[in-house]
């Protein structure tokens, strides 16, 4: 296995400041140099040494709440804003040179610069120098757990990779290394979270930190995609001609063996978390609550309080008074006449797959939907998009409008003059308020926006934390895995459970019906999760789902005769709305599909350092 270079001290930007909300001794800042402090004292001391492992989360930077989220590279969103590299991947132009937007969590350099600091905690600890076992173990099993997670995105998303398990002693003549084929850095990631969940196993689980549930549920989901149909190399050939005619096959998949016994592991990863103590918020129902009920259950289970803090396992928690960009969602993603951003705005595709109430897919094609689309549908829509006449905060001057309500359209009114002009809702490209920052789909993110009227967005910071691993994750895992197994039953069992908490009626189908049900399901429950990015490509239907222009809604507010309105609010009594799905102009951005997109390109720089890797398909 390749090492990394030894490293013989560490800047105290960090050390010193997680040493001392550690409880660091008092005297050492007195007796070391201000700029560094010498690797081997860090091993001798506990809170230093621990210290240096807490350091490790750094490289979970915000989770998923950039201002770009993934979301914006699917079919959950389009970004409002040109020039941040997003365009590159949903036009399928990704390329070495340039791959297009790519955060913190998921650069190569930077994971492996943090693989690097997990192999230093991991065998700096299998001889510690301090006396405190319990904390050795812990310590331990977080490293595991972070050098797992750390692969495993790295899995995610180019297929096997290099393995590092230990660090590079100083001087070593050769720094490059082959990449791993996709079956051995699955095996790794599995025994890393595996030996986690021993080390964490009966340890206080501390928010925002590894535990048993967490090493687990990243098992479960790393087995997950290594039995899913991207991963079977002779399942994926018949799919994709760039994959079929790729010479390192076994670099992104299994080249033999069986996928059913793979289904069968991740089946039995999924329900080793199921089998969790003190996790699975409202789980435990009969039959589907009431609309206002699976409402209420699904915005608890989104900004995790209420109870949904059951269905936590692991996540990036935020401090209000720290002001972190992780709190400011609202800020990047609300509505402009709000003055916010609308950064990550929902498409057409996301919202018409939320089912009716009664569990019947939506169309347009039903004039009674067509002239209510946003009427009795799955809770869930009301709880994670704000629509035009949604209910929302108080704006920021009551004048606007009175009512605190969605303005997405353009609508009648009757002018100073007597006659009929045009009002131009608050939240639209041609607002009076912030016009640049108007949705281009005519929705905006409620999603983890917290809703408490007195948190302004614009200028406030919220503490909704970021889920990177929660209990339904695995669920669905497990009703996946069941599915692919032919065991419907129990795949119905579970998949009722989750949707029962939202208030949605049971679902019956089995076999390739059920299958669809579920990947919807999937992709409703999880929306904004940097989920379907993932699921769309190991399920092989990115292809149909990412390659289509996004959808965005077109409405019309027309007054009814005798109706007299000089102030906008949606109201059916005064308005017959009309509601028309349109493409978002390809000047915008012109979305494609290619099959080299089913990976993400090495960087032309790490192809140019490490000349023993071998390039994806495609590129």
């Amino acid at each position: 296995m390749k090492r990394m270079n030894k490293i013989k001290s560490l800047s105290l930007g960090v050390i010193t400041a997680m040493a001392l909300m550690t409880g660091c001794k008092d005297d050492f800042l007195d007796t070391q140099p201000l700029s560094s402090v010498p690797s081997e004292l860090v091993w001798t001391d506990a809170a230093l040494a621990e210290a240096f492992v807490t350091d490790l989360y750094t490289v979970l930077g915000v989770g998923g709440f950039d201002e770009q989220m993934q979301a914006s590279l699917t079919d959950e969103a389009v970004f409002t804003h040109p020039g941040r590299g997003i365009n590159t991947i949903t036009e399928a132009r990704s390329n070495p040179a340039d791959p297009g937007w790519i955060n913190y969590t998921l650069n190569w350099p930077n994971m492996y610069s943090r693989i690097r600091a997990a192999n230093l905690a991991i065998t700096n600890l299998q001889e510690p120098q301090f006396d405190n076992p319990e904390l050795v173990d812990r310590l331990m099993g977080e490293a595991l757990f972070m050098r797992a997670y750390m692969y495993h995105q790295l899995l995610r998303y180019y297929g096997g990779v290099p393995l590092v398990d230990s660090p590079y002693e100083l001087g070593a003549e050769d720094y490059t290394i082959a990449r791993n084929t996709f079956a051995e850095t699955v095996d790794f990631i599995v025994k890393d979270a595996e030996q986690a969940a021993q080390l964490l196993d009966g340890k206080p689980i501390v928010l925002g930190r590894a535990s048993k549930a967490a090493a687990l549920a990243l098992k479960s989901r790393v087995l997950l995609y290594a039995a899913s149909d991207l991963h079977d190399i002779p399942t994926a050939n018949a799919k994709s001609s760039i994959i079929a005619g790729y010479s390192n096959p076994e670099l992104i998949g299994y080249v033999d063996g069986s996928q059913m016994e793979r289904w069968q592991k991740a089946q039995a990863a999924a329900k080793d978390v199921l089998d969790l103590p003190g996790y699975g918020f409202k789980l435990n129902l009969s039959g589907p609550v009431t609309p206002e009920e699976g409402f209420e259950n699904y915005v608890n289970v989104s900004l995790f309080r209420g109870g949904g803090e059951e269905d936590m396992i692991f996540g990036r928690y935020f401090i209000q008074s720290k002001n972190e960009s992780g709190g400011q969602v609202g800020l990047y993603n609300g509505p402009n006449g709000y003055r916010n951003w609308a950064g990550n705005t929902p498409i057409q595709q996301l919202v018409d797959d939320y089912e009716m109430m009664d569990g019947s897919k939506f169309s347009w094609d039903n004039p009674e939907q067509a002239a209510n689309p946003y009427e009795n549908r799955d809770p869930r829509f009301e709880a994670s998009i704000l629509y035009d006449g949604a209910d929302w905060k108080p704006r920021f001057t009551t004048t606007a409008d009175p009512a605190n309500q969605i303005q997405t359209g353009q609508y009648e009114i009757i002018g100073p003059d007597g006659k009929k002009t045009t009002h131009f809702g608050l939240d639209t490209r041609q607002s009076s308020i912030e016009d640049w920052n108007g949705s281009r789909t005519g929705y905006y993110m409620r999603r983890f926006i917290d809703p408490n009227p007195n948190l302004v967005d614009m200028n406030m910071w919220q503490q909704v934390p970021w889920a990177f691993f929660r209990y339904t994750e695995a669920v669905l895992n497990y009703v996946e895995a069941s599915i692919e197994l032919g065991q419907d039953a129990e795949a119905q069992a579970w998949l009722n459970k989750v949707r029962f908490r939202v208030g949605m009626p049971a679902v019956t189908e089995t076999g390739d019906a059920l299958m669809e049900r579920y990947r919807n399901e999937r992709r409703i429950e999880m929306a904004y999760e940097e989920q379907r990015f993932h699921d769309a490509r190991r399920w092989m239907i990115a292809p149909e789902e990412f390659g289509e222009q996004p959808g965005i809604i077109d409405i019309k507010g027309t007054l009814k005769p005798g109706k007299t309105v000089t102030q906008y609010q949606h109201n059916p009594e005064n308005y017959n709305y009309t509601y028309n799905v349109i493409e978002l102009g390809e000047g915008i951005e012109n979305r494609a599909w290619d099959d080299k997109m089913f990976y993400l390109p090495i960087h032309r720089d790490e192809m140019n350092r490490n000349d023993k890797l071998v390039q994806n398909p495609g590129y």
